[in-house]
Formats: C-alpha cells, sequence, structure tokens
C-alpha cells in the first residue's frame, strides 16, 4: 500500500521538524521490544519464527547528502543473547540492498518470501556464524551514498532495503540495528527512519514491560487484518487510539496463525494505532518470539513505523458522547 498525500505532508513535517532523533534504532526506543530475531533455515518454526526471513526498509530524507552507516548489534549466534537450540551451528547472511525495485518491488512487501523479495542492487551483504568477535559487539555496513537508494517520496526518502536471512541451522539469531551517520557511532541521521511490513521480535521476559508496534492509518482506510504467529498465548494485544481504549486482537497459541478485523472510524483517520503486546503476570512464558502483520480492506500489507506518525495516540474519551439536552 501506498501512502497518501496525507502521509507525505506528515512524513515531511516529521523530517523538517522533529526533535525525535533517537528513532534510528530498530528496535526503535518507543516501541519497547529488546530485539528482532531470526532463526536459522533448518529452525522449528514452533520457536517463533515463520520463514527465517526478516526485511527491514530505512528512509532518508531526500535532502541529506552526506554517507551513512547501517551497524548491527550481535550479529553472530552465539552465547549471551541468542538463542540456543543444541549446538551453535547456524549461519545468517545480512544483505542490504538500494536502487530500483529495492521497495517498490511488491514482493519486497509482501508477508511470505515468494517472488522477488530481494530485488534492488545488492551493496553490500555479509554472513555470521558462531565468531565471538561479534558477540556483544558492533558490526558495520557502509559507507553508502543516499543516493544509492530507491527514491520513493511516498516513503520519505530514499529507502534502502536490508534483508536478513537464515540460511542454515537452527538456533535463533537475536540482533538491534542502528542507521547512523558514523562508522563507529550510533549517531542519528536527522530525519530518517524505518518501516516494516511484517515484525519479528523478542518480548522482555519481564512481565511488567509492554512492547508496542505503530501502523499509521490513511484516510483510505476503513478496516485492517491483524495476524499474529506463536503468541503462545502470552497475555493479550491490543489497540489503543483516538477511538478504540483497549480493543482486543485475536491471539495465536504455539506454532499457530490466527487474525481477527478491526473496523477503523473517522476519528481514527490521519493518525497512528498503538498496538500494545502485554504479557501475562503468571506463568511467565520465558523468550516469546512472535510475529505480526497488518492488511487494509484491499488485502494490501501496512507498514509498522518505528516513529509512531503524528505522535503516539490517546483515547479521546469524548468521541461518541452526545451531550444532554
Amino acid at each position: 500500500m501506498k501512502p497518501t498525500l496525507t502521509v507525505i505532508c506528515l512524513l515531511l513535517n516529521l523530517i523538517f521538524n522533529s526533535n525525535r532523533l533517537s528513532a534510528q534504532p530498530v528496535p526503535a526506543i518507543d516501541e519497547n521490544i529488546p530485539y528482532l530475531v531470526t532463526f536459522g533455515g533448518d529452525g522449528d518454526t514452533a520457536w517463533g519464527d515463520d520463514d527465517f526471513c526478516q526485511i527491514i526498509f530505512f528512509s532518508l530524507p531526500e535532502t541529506y547528502e552526506h554517507p551513512f552507516f547501517i551497524r548491527v548489534f550481535d550479529p553472530d549466534i552465539s552465547e549471551d543473547i541468542d538463542e540456543p537450540k543444541g549446538e551453535w551451528d547456524t549461519i545468517t547472511r545480512f544483505s542490504i540492498y538500494g536502487g530500483q525495485g529495492a521497495c517498490s518491488e511488491e514482493d519486497a512487501r509482501r508477508s511470505n518470501l515468494k517472488g522477488n523479495y530481494n530485488s534492488g542492487n545488492l551493496l553490500a551483504t555479509k554472513t555470521f556464524n558462531a565468531n565471538p568477535r561479534y558477540n556483544n559487539n558492533w558490526y558495520t555496513f557502509g559507507p553508502f551514498n543516499p543516493t544509492e537508494g530507491e527514491l520513493l517520496r511516498d516513503y520519505g526518502g530514499y529507502i534502502f532495503k536490508l534483508i536478513i536471512e537464515g540460511l542454515s541451522g537452527d538456533d535463533g539469531n537475536l540482533y538491534k540495528l542502528f542507521l547512523t551517520t558514523e562508522r563507529d557511532e550510533n549517531r542519528p541521521v536527522e530525519g530518517a527512519f524505518a518501516f516494516y511490513f511484517k515484525y519479528k521480535f523478542r518480548l522482555y521476559n519481564d512481565v511488567n514491560e509492554v512492547s508496542h508496534i505503530y501502523p499509521y492509518i490513511t484516510s483510505d482506510v476503513i478496516a485492517i487484518k491483524q495476524s499474529n504467529f506463536d503468541w503462545d498465548n502470552d497475555g493479550f494485544i491490543r489497540i489503543i487510539s483516538p477511538a478504540k481504549n483497549g480493543e482486543l486482537l485475536k491471539t495465536s497459541g504455539d506454532d499457530q496463525w490466527t487474525e481477527s478485523r478491526h473496523t477503523i472510524t473517522k476519528e481514527e483517520h490521519n493518525s497512528s494505532l498503538d498496538i500494545q503486546l502485554i504479557k501475562r503476570k503468571s506463568p511467565m512464558v520465558k523468550d516469546n518470539n512472535v510475529v505480526i502483520f497488518l492488511e487494509n480492506q484491499y488485502g494490501e500489507l501496512m507498514p509498522f513505523y518505528s516513529i509512531p506518525i503524528g505522535g503516539i495516540p490517546k483515547y479521546k474519551y469524548s468521541i461518541g458522547i452526545k451531550p444532554k439536552k
């Protein structure tokens, strides 16, 4: 789904006027998600990864003219952070694409990995295994020239695609990303942000932590269908918006997909949704990995943004309340 003119205006306003420059970490601070996750290609889907691949897009403002870097925290698969299944035998490939088709190619924005999902020009790639050199450390890709990306003004500027693929093995690779101006330091690119059409991540083991994802609702959306995988019956997922004060999403069990449809009201147009993932208190589900994506009424995938466009939404309790005569 391409954003409407309303989204473009909001993105441009965000680029030039926002002071929320902490948006380039992925997961972002406002999302409160500890790690992204990708399992090896021989993994068990019941551990929380349906297809062993993750795709992340980065958008840089068209006005940005300096080199930049994409850094990965803990890209290897070994002790401390990652999730073992027997011996450490997993190999993960990180690949960065730009150029024509990197994001505009429809296959790159689907919920499956069929077709030309690795579209565009390959700019950099590296595979990682159980190498202690990268355990709890950063690996830096780049420098890249912003114009090496695909210019899509509907998505805020020059777009780059990062594909993380579990080539072999069955362990879980947990990692973080950062778009930065520096090779050896995480310094944000002003006005840049990340977005994703299908999101795979680890929840905290702390039952008091609430994670968030932020889709943006354009004025043409009248309904959404959410699909989530391997939630493990771990509490509940709810929507907070100007018109919804905790509407519940249907949640999945172990190694299962489930979906639910939700009506969008006019009060929710041109604003973000705050989809909150709230763990159950007891018994605690440990190391829960989750997959989720959204579609509009046409079956088009809707992006989640690392920045909640327009700000984190709040429920307006006065909506629908008629004054007494």
